[in-house]
């Protein structure tokens, strides 16, 4: 089965990724990768961590002459800004943060130990993981586009139509919106949350598309698509909630109004992923059952504000128990962007681990020949 880990510290020597059950045979280019990381550090409203890291990627294991051999695939992303035991302790944790919550669960006195592990800067080898991952699942004609909806209430209603151009817009934008109407708007909320010392969350959207019928399955809980991509974006810090499709809307409707009627067109070239089947709508956002349908899967995630504030909020100091405002920790006033990238990068991932459990693994060869035999069963 794919999977990954990472490990590191927000402040320490690096940060690394662990990649097991990637098939042999795949070429990486570790320019595709740094390209991710570079989008990760992008974005209006970050602070000035990003102006001291360039990450890049160092690959270590997995990986001879660019051709992945089938075995555990290491990566490593160095830290400038090395100084973890030269930090101050962290005794006033942050409403929000892990903190109080770290420091109590392991007996700890100081929130530093928790806080190093619990950044986001973690993030960045997550999104090293999802470009590996982006690059097998283009080799199937599988693409996946993250990009920002809304930040701090100012939400874009307009349905995304076309994938080329709105990525060409998104790599224009400092917010990654693709919605020119509001991105002003954007910018003005972020620049004005700053003078305040204050920070804003917001909405991301990923789509992934060019899927095949039939990755995931109704047969166990634990295997159902839908559940195992929103637990994957649960897993991004600060993201508060996943939907799916037209998500919570889906109460206020009918049912007429909400399931996508099914369609038949046979396929021109013999071979589609979808069978020939297709909807005129996609409301269930690509995954029926916990499968996918053919459709593009679409699903949104909800960002909190970071907690860590210029004018901190109200907290108690660990050891003497006295009232007193949180600590506060060089951070970002808006991460929305790069939370995009980082949700892009964890969609990615579980789509190629479902692609992958379908279509076997060992070699890219053998993918190939299951996911060729599959379709010409259509």
């Amino acid at each position: 089965m794919l999977y990954f880990k990472t490990a590191g510290e927000s402040h320490g020597k690096c940060l690394v990724a662990m990649i097991e059950g990637f098939p042999s045979g795949v070429f990486i280019d570790e320019a595709v990768i740094n390209k991710e990381m570079k989008r990760r550090q992008g974005g209006l409203g970050r602070g000035g961590r990003m102006q001291i890291e360039e990450d890049r990627v160092e690959i270590l294991s997995g990986i001879r002459k660019n051709i992945t051999l089938g075995s555990p695939i290491c990566l490593m992303i160095k830290n400038s800004d090395y100084k973890i035991d030269e930090l101050p302790a962290v005794t006033r944790p942050r409403p929000g943060h892990a903190d109080l919550a770290g420091v109590l669960k392991y007996n700890l006195k100081d929130a530093r130990n928790i806080l190093e592990r619990a950044s986001a800067r973690e993030t960045a080898a997550r999104v090293a993981v999802g470009a590996v991952a982006k690059i097998l699942l283009s080799l199937f004609g599988i693409g996946i586009f993250g990009y920002v909806k809304g930040i701090g209430g100012i939400h874009s209603d307009k349905f995304l139509k076309d994938i080329d151009v709105a990525e060409k817009i998104r790599e224009k934008s400092s917010v990654y919106c693709i919605d020119q109407d509001i991105e002003g708007k954007i910018i003005e909320k972020i620049q004005q949350t700053a003078e305040k010392g204050d920070s804003l969350g917001g909405v991301v959207e990923v789509i992934a598309y060019g899927l095949p019928v039939g990755l995931g399955s109704h047969t166990q809980w634990d295997l159902r698509l839908d559940a195992r991509l929103a637990g994957a974006l649960m897993s991004v810090q600060a993201i508060k909630g996943v939907e799916l499709g037209l998500g919570c809307n889906v109460a206020n409707r009918f049912g007429s109004e909400v399931h996508d009627e099914i369609f038949y067109e046979k396929p021109k070239q013999g071979k589609s992923v979808t069978g020939g089947f297709k909807r005129m709508t996609n409301n269930a956002g690509g995954i029926e059952g916990g499968i996918s349908n053919g459709e593009p899967i679409i699903v949104r995630a909800y960002m909190k504000p970071i907690p860590t504030l210029k004018k901190p909020l109200r907290s108690v100091d660990l050891l003497t128990k006295e009232p007193i405002t949180a600590t506060y920790e060089r951070s970002d006033v808006c991460a929305v962007p790069a939370a995009s990238v980082v949700c892009e990068s964890m969609i990615a991932f579980e789509i190629a681990r479902a692609f992958l459990e379908k279509f076997g693994k060992d070699s890219i060869d053998e993918v190939k020949r299951n996911f060729e035999g599959y379709l010409s069963g259509f």
